[in-house]
């Protein structure tokens, strides 16, 4: 009897032992609401602040990935500044703009970060931006440049170039902080209004979060590296009909499984 005893102490304290072991190494996904993240690229402060205006009425909420931060003017930081005032995040694309894969391959990992990176975190801080994200120039990333990244932004943004299905798009947050957007430009070869709808029903269908891009907003497309307002008040109307939320880019890290 005291055999049996024992022998149950310790299939029972194993049991436990691997219950506790798998639950460490398959952690449980934290629950999130479908929704859109877009962002928008470059500097295009006066074109950002106008499609604020008009789309106040969503209740819309973006992310402002801002380069070349020391050559903006000062009623431009003034219109950056109020809009994260406004709950808009701001968030760092290059001190230069350089292309990373490009500049890394031809100075090396240090030289990038010391002219890029660097500098890009102090100019913005010091003009109290609160910088935790951050999207690559052109989209252009490596493997070596997320690891070097990484402990210095919350959440590193690259580009989804293709036109997949959407169960293949990339363009979905997946529980990784390196996420990829899908780009909104007009020009962009793989976009259309049918495509991103499909896109969007995806999100709401499956619970995710799809990340979109842009650069210039605009009324009328005159050239690349322009998205339609028109385009930006079809998203918007199309969240809140389907009772989709905004996020922005730095809102993707609580929703982390930290390791």
């Amino acid at each position: 009897m005291k055999m049996f005893f024992l022998k149950s102490v310790l299939f029972f304290s194993c049991l436990a032992l691997f219950s506790c072991e798998s639950k460490r190494q398959n952690p449980v996904a934290k629950a999130y609401k479908a929704g859109v993240i877009l962002s928008f690229d470059d500097a295009y402060v006066d074109e950002w602040a106008e499609a604020d205006r008009v789309l106040k009425k969503y209740s819309w909420k973006a992310t402002f990935n801002v380069c070349r931060i020391d050559s903006i003017g000062k009623p431009q930081i003034e219109k950056l500044l109020q809009m994260q005032k406004d709950g808009h995040e701001i968030a760092g694309h290059g001190y230069h703009h350089y292309n990373a894969v490009k500049f890394v391959k031809q100075h090396g990992m240090g030289a990038y970060i010391d002219q890029e990176i660097t500098p890009m975190i102090a100019s913005m801080k010091r003009l109290n931006f609160k910088v935790t994200t951050f999207a690559y120039p052109y989209g252009e990333r490596s493997d070596a440049l997320d690891k070097a990244l990484s402990p210095k932004f919350k959440i590193i943004r690259g580009r989804a170039f293709g036109g997949e299905l959407p169960e293949k798009q990339d363009s979905y947050f997946n529980n990784s902080k390196i996420v990829f957007a899908f780009d909104i430009d007009n020009s962009h070869i793989h976009f259309s209004i049918p495509y991103l709808l499909e896109l969007l029903d995806y999100a709401k269908k499956h619970n995710k979060i799809l990340l979109l891009c842009g650069h210039k907003p605009v009324r009328n497309v005159t050239e690349n590296y322009q998205t339609k307002i028109e385009t930006l008040e079809f998203i918007c109307r199309y969240m809140k009909l389907n009772d989709l939320k905004f996020y922005t880019l730095s809102d993707l890290d609580p929703l982390l499984e930290k390791k």
